[in-house]
């Protein structure tokens, strides 16, 4: 392993910033400061690693595609001089980038491990310090060939990802899809649900500014109010229904939302408020009147990844059946469809 060279993005977040007035900020050239205290990072057995530290570095609440774009660049022009990839960013959207960058590194063979902390690194309880050895390590060992995010313990494939924790240290968490790899005292990985390395050759999809929206349901609401947005300029629509797609019923006015929506050329992709199990359109009669509209499944994708997917859909400016047939197949294992 003290072969192999490791590239540490950073893009901002928690793990590098430093107290200031106005509470914890990034803060030019600090990262490097911190990493270079900690001894481990230059311990005999760990990998080289050299740190690409973005210009403007953000909190992630502000991350856009235009971050994305900038980290695959990263990836790409430095892609064959590194066995691997450690990217370290703020947790608030970790899992919107890992699903992100799951879809536009095409035929990735080689690691590409998000991870952060809820700690930064100038503190004495930080999380950081383990949280960023372990991901070199797998980045460096080679085992998974996917866009994974490590956190705590638990190696999870990205676009799986979510965060459920606003102030816990287990702050990820993956609920239709195992974990990849357990870090104890050796890194357990669970090679028979790794994806196997990609025979294509690698290639970055970068992302377009797309039109999406969201809307999560809650009883009582009106969906009136969501008229304005649904026009011909909105290109994809995620509803986050009840249970296994389910809608209310006590007026008609979703359904003929949503029609007029798939009418105007959106593509509508339900998924579900819970975090386990998948949507099943039709199964119950309040799923139903959604099914005929002809509003497309999300199955057990999580809402990020399927922000994501439309996404990187749109940039591949692929016909709508082409997309309809896409949306419904995984194409980084990012869903178990039906």
């Amino acid at each position: 392993m003290t072969d192999k060279r490791i590239l540490i993005i950073y893009t901002g977040g928690t793990i590098g910033m430093t107290r200031t007035p106005d509470g914890y900020a990034p803060e030019k050239g600090y990262l490097k400061s911190e990493l270079d205290m900690i001894s481990d990072m230059h311990d005999s057995g760990m990998p080289a690693w050299d740190l690409l530290e973005f210009e403007e570095l953000l909190d992630s609440s502000n991350i856009t595609y235009r971050e994305w774009n900038q980290i695959a660049r990263a990836i790409d022009d430095n892609y064959d001089d590194y066995d691997g990839f450690v990217v370290l960013h703020g947790t608030d959207t970790m899992a919107y980038t890992a699903s992100a960058l799951s879809f536009m590194l095409e035929n990735l063979s080689k690691p590409v491990i998000l991870t952060g902390s809820q700690i930064p690194l100038c503190e004495l309880r930080s999380d950081g310090k383990d949280n960023i050895i372990t991901s070199i390590i797998i980045a460096a060992e080679g085992v998974v060939n996917e866009v994974c995010l490590f956190f705590g313990t638990k190696l999870l494939r990205g676009n799986r990802s979510t965060k459920n924790s606003a102030d816990g240290l287990i702050a990820f968490a993956s609920p239709n899809y195992p974990p990849l790899a357990e870090a104890g005292i050796d890194i357990d990985y669970h090679k028979s649900i790794i994806r196997p390395k990609p025979e294509g050759v690698f290639n970055v999809c970068y992302i377009d500014e797309s039109s999406i929206g969201v809307i999560k349901l809650f009883p009582g609401i009106h969906f009136k109010l969501f008229e304005p947005i649904v026009t011909e300029k909105l290109q994809g629509l995620v509803l986050e229904t009840f249970g296994t797609g389910n809608i209310p019923n006590y007026d008609a006015e979703l359904p003929g939302l949503i029609a007029k929506a798939i009418d105007n050329g959106t593509m509508v992709v339900v998924c579900t408020q819970c975090a386990h199990g998948t949507v099943q359109l039709g199964a119950y009669e309040t799923s139903s009147a959604l099914a005929r509209t002809g509003a497309l499944s999300g199955y057990n994708m999580t809402t990020e990844a399927t922000i994501a997917k439309l996404h990187y859909l749109f940039s591949k400016k692929c016909s709508a059946d082409k997309m309809r047939k896409m949306m419904n197949r995984s194409l980084c294992g990012e869903v178990d469809p039906e």
